[in-house]
C-alpha cells in the first residue's frame, strides 16, 4: 500500500518531516523517500530502498541536507518516490499512494502524444511519476489533478510540494485516507495516518474528503475543490492496514477493532477456556471478543519486536515463511490443554497460518478455534495494493472455491443446484450462511487443521465501522464497489 506525510511552517522543517512520515511505515517495506523545498535553496530530495534496512536508518545520516520550510515524505510499497520536474505550473515534487490498472494504456497515450518517461520501476513506468504528468498537462494544479481523477483506473491520492506550499488531492472516491493536523505556533501537517501527529504536537483539524484538494501554506489551509458525495473508503483499513492509534473519518481504529470482537463475541457460543489475538492486527478485535463471550484474554502469542517490529511481510515467498516463523512466539503455558480461541484480521492464502494451528497443537492446545475480522475474501482488490498476490486463485477461498465447484460438477445432486454464471457463483458463496458459504467456511476450516473456523459478517463489520454501507468499500468481500 504505501503512506505520506507533509509539513510546512515557517521554521526548518526537516525533523517533523522525518518523524512524521517514519510514522506510516507499518503500510510499507519498499521505498522511502523525501523532499524539502527552500527559497534559497531549491528542491532537495532523497529515496531509499527499505528492504533491507528501516526507513530510520536510512535517512537519519543525511537529514542535515534537508533545507526548508515545507516538505513531503512517503513509505511505499510500489515505486521510488517523491518525483521532481519543472512544468509550466511551476516546480514541483509528488508522493502519491496510488494503484493505476490502465498504467500501460495512458503511458501509450502519453508517448504517442510526445511525452517521455525518465524513471523506471522494475522495467515499467513509474506510477508517480505518470501521475505528475498528467497533473502537468493541467492549466492549474486543480486542473491537472482533475486530469489525474478522470484519466485513471484504479485509486490515487497524492501530496503535491510547490514553490507555494503543499497541495493534498484525496483519492476521488476516498478509497485511501488524507488527513490535516495543526500545531498551536502555525505549523501545518497532513498524513495518511493520525498516527503521525500526536507525539509532533498535532492535532487533527480536517479530514480530507474524496476528491477534495487542499492548499497548506504557513499561513493557514485553503481549499481548492470541495469534496465529492459519493465515497469508497476502504474497510481494510480497519480491520488490517490501520495501526490501532489511527482514525479514518472520525472512527479509530483499535475502538473499531474492539467492538467488531464485542459483538461477534456475542453471537458465539463455543466453549473455550481464553481468548488471544494474533500480533498485531488481532488483539483489538481479541479483548473485545473476550468482553463479548464471557471469557478471559490470555496472551497465547506474542510477536518478538525486537528484530521483527513490522506488521507486513517482505516479498519472498522464502523469506516470508521465515519471517512468519520468527516474529510470533506462542506461550506453551498459556496453551497446554487448553480450548483457545484466536482472533485475526483475515486469511489470504492461508499457508501461515495453518504452519502456526499445527505449531499450537504440538505445543499442547486441546482445540484451537479461529475467529476473522471481516468476512472470507472473495474477490482480489482492483482498487488499493492489498497484497502480493498475481491472482485471485491465490486466495484460499478461491482454491476452495474452485475445488467444491469441481465436485459438484462430478458429483449430481452436490453442493450446486441449477447452472449458474462465475460471478453468480462467487455471490453465493459471499451470502453468509448459504449452503455454499457454510461448505466453503467448513472446508476451510478442514484445510487448516482447525477445531472450528468463524468469519465476521458484514452486518457487523460495517456497524463497528460506524459508516453506512454506500461510503465503505466492501467489494473484496462481495464484489460490489466499481471504478
Amino acid at each position: 500500500m504505501g503512506g505520506f506525510f507533509g509539513t510546512i511552517s515557517t521554521q526548518r522543517c526537516i525533523t517533523d518531516l522525518f518523524y512524521g512520515t517514519d510514522y506510516n511505515s507499518h503500510l510499507g517495506t519498499k521505498r522511502g523517500g523525501l523532499a524539502t523545498f527552500s527559497a534559497e535553496k531549491g528542491f532537495y530530495r532523497s529515496i531509499h530502498n527499505l528492504e533491507n534496512q528501516y526507513f530510520r536508518t536510512r535517512f537519519e545520516q543525511e537529514l542535515q541536507k534537508f533545507p526548508g520550510e515545507a516538505g513531503i515524505g512517503v513509505i511505499s510499497d510500489t515505486d521510488p518516490q517523491p518525483i521532481v520536474i519543472n512544468s509550466h505550473l511551476g516546480k514541483m515534487a509528488v508522493v502519491t499512494v496510488a494503484k493505476i490498472n490502465n498504467l500501460e494504456e495512458l503511458t501509450r497515450e502519453l508517448l504517442d502524444e510526445g511525452d517521455h518517461f525518465s524513471e523506471m520501476s522494475s522495467g515499467k513506468t513509474n506510477p508517480t511519476e505518470l501521475v505528475t504528468l498528467l497533473i502537468a498537462r493541467g492549466k492549474s494544479f486543480v486542473d491537472g489533478i482533475e486530469n489525474v481523477f478522470n484519466k485513471i483506473k484504479g485509486s490515487c491520492s497524492m501530496l503535491i510540494l510547490t514553490e507555494n506550499g503543499i497541495i493534498a488531492a484525496r483519492d476521488k472516491l476516498g478509497r485511501t485516507p488524507i488527513v490535516i493536523g495543526r500545531r498551536e505556533e502555525g505549523a501545518w501537517a497532513v498524513s495518511s495516518e493520525t498516527t503521525a501527529f500526536p507525539n509532533l504536537g498535532y492535532e487533527v483539524e480536517h479530514f480530507v474528503g474524496p476528491g477534495e484538494i487542499i492548499r497548506l501554506t504557513a499561513k493557514g489551509m485553503e481549499q481548492l475543490r470541495k469534496p465529492n458525495e459519493e465515497m469508497q473508503v476502504c474497510s481494510f483499513l480497519w480491520v488490517y492496514y490501520g495501526f490501532p492509534t489511527s482514525t479514518y473519518e472520525g472512527r479509530n481504529v483499535e475502538a473499531m477493532r474492539h467492538t467488531c470482537g464485542v459483538l461477534m463475541g456475542q453471537q458465539d457460543d463455543t466453549e473455550v477456556d481464553s481468548v488471544s489475538g494474533i500480533p498485531d492486527s488481532g488483539v483489538g478485535m481479541a479483548t473485545g471478543y473476550a468482553e463479548g463471550i464471557g471469557v478471559p484474554y490470555r496472551r497465547a502469542v506474542s510477536k518478538y519486536t525486537p528484530t521483527w517490529p513490522r506488521s507486513f511481510m517482505p516479498g519472498n515467498q522464502l523469506t516470508r515463511d521465515l519471517v512468519a516463523k520468527m516474529k510470533l512466539i506462542p506461550n506453551q503455558d498459556a496453551l497446554k490443554g487448553k480450548r483457545c480461541l484466536f482472533c485475526d484480521d483475515s486469511i489470504v492464502r492461508g499457508t501461515q497460518l495453518h504452519d502456526n494451528v499445527r505449531g499450537l497443537f504440538e505445543l499442547g492446545a486441546k482445540e484451537v478455534h479461529m475467529r476473522i475480522a471481516c468476512p472470507p475474501l472473495i474477490y482480489g482488490c482492483p482498487f488499493i495494493n492489498f497484497s502480493a498476490s498475481k491472482s485471485d486463485m491465490e486466495l484460499l477461498t478461491r482454491q476452495v472455491i474452485h475445488d467444491l465447484e469441481n465436485d459438484r460438477d462430478k458429483t449430481p445432486g452436490g453442493i450446486g443446484g441449477e447452472a449458474s454464471t462465475p460471478n453468480e457463483i462467487l455471490q453465493q458463496y459471499a451470502q453468509t450462511d448459504s449452503p455454499k458459504y457454510r461448505a466453503m467456511v467448513e472446508e476451510m476450516g478442514r484445510r487448516l487443521g482447525l477445531s472450528s473456523l468463524k468469519f465476521n459478517t458484514l452486518e457487523i463489520l460495517i456497524k463497528a465501522i460506524g459508516l453506512p454501507k454506500c461510503k465503505v468499500c466492501t467489494h473484496c468481500f462481495d464484489g460490489s464497489s466499481h471504478f
